[in-house]
């Protein structure tokens, strides 16, 4: 299999096509996390984005080029986070009919929430590996574009305009942490930066309850978790994508772990400190920059991305810690 490399135009091409139906997210300073840490911080608020997300960039991209033919048979995707807005989204700004499969536990929120955009939620068994059976059932009997929640090419172009947005805000920028789930959102980033200053490092963030990247890259080949102990939706992946392990492997210069304890505490330091919504997954970043796990001199320039917003305040209110 050909490792998947983008260069700068592939993400400038893909930032022409992105660009008008999403926001440029600001860039944030803040005192406190600088004070903390002993860096100079700035947070990228894709948590101002459409949907809550950068996770509309991808399937805009990717839909974008899809021809007359394929958006006529419609989208689908199985998701019961942010990809499944994300695609609902990317699709309506195309008039393309959207489909997305979720399990039948998903919560009444994200369901409304998805049909509000546009799509089509048909659910099906009790965790997201049947849905997404269904969503390929359905991809053979009607003939459905798949949209890959993280390793389609073209879905990892979208989500590396938020590294271009960040070089263009902060081009001094040292170090950019990144939460990791399946890893598209890294790949694009860490590509694309480094596509404009080979010297940038780029670090991730998994919980440690759901370590599958971090375990990939050491195996050099992908590995599939047994389980994993992880409640925070965007860092619960068991096998990450072929593409994204293969760029991480290469492009990314250390991935750091953390317990969800630690990630949530972030999330209500954000709140507190900030004034900042962040879910679960977003809030990685800042964890491990107020644990002390980001290796770099005082002073350095780093950026932690903020990847969303849309916190399950249910799930939050549930914790219990001593």
């Amino acid at each position: 299999m050909t490792e998947l490399t983008l260069t700068r135009q592939d993400f400038e091409q893909a930032r022409a096509r992105v660009a008008p139906h999403t926001y440029h997210t600001p860039m944030l300073t803040s005192r406190s996390l600088s004070e903390a840490t002993g860096f100079e911080v700035r947070l990228k608020a894709e948590l101002f984005q459409k949907g809550g997300s950068y996770k509309v960039r991808g399937p805009t991209n990717l839909i974008a080029q899809l021809s007359d033919e394929e958006r006529s048979r419609g989208v689908i995707c199985s998701s019961a986070g942010n990809h499944s807005q994300g695609v609902a989204i990317a699709a309506r700004q195309y008039g393309v009919q959207a489909v997305v499969c979720m399990a039948e536990n998903a919560t009444p929120s994200k369901i409304a929430a998805t049909e509000g955009y546009g799509a089509q939620v048909v659910l099906h068994g009790n965790i997201w590996d049947e849905a997404n059976e269904r969503a390929l059932e359905l991809v053979e009997e009607r003939g459905l574009t798949y949209v890959h929640p993280f390793d389609d090419p073209r879905l990892i172009a979208g989500q590396g305009t938020v590294g271009l947005e960040i070089m263009d805000d902060f081009p001094g920028a040292d170090i950019i942490v990144v939460p990791i789930g399946g890893g598209g959102l890294i790949s694009g980033v860490s590509m694309a930066v480094k596509s404009i200053n080979p010297d940038i490092r780029v670090i991730g963030v998994e919980s440690s309850g759901a370590p599958a990247m971090k375990l990939s890259v050491e195996a050099g080949h992908r590995i599939t978790l047994d389980e994993v102990d992880c409640v925070i939706d965007g860092l619960t992946v068991k096998r990450v994508g072929e593409n994204t392990r293969s760029v991480v492997s290469r492009f990314v210069d250390d991935i750091v772990t953390l317990p969800d304890e630690q990630i949530f505490e972030a999330v209500l330091w954000l709140m507190a400190r900030a004034k900042l919504v962040a879910e679960g997954a977003a809030a990685a970043p800042v964890a491990a920059l107020l644990h002390d796990l980001i290796d770099a001199p005082p002073g350095s320039k780093v950026v932690a991305v903020l990847s969303g917003g849309n916190l399950d305040v249910e799930q939050l209110r549930g914790m219990r810690w001593n």
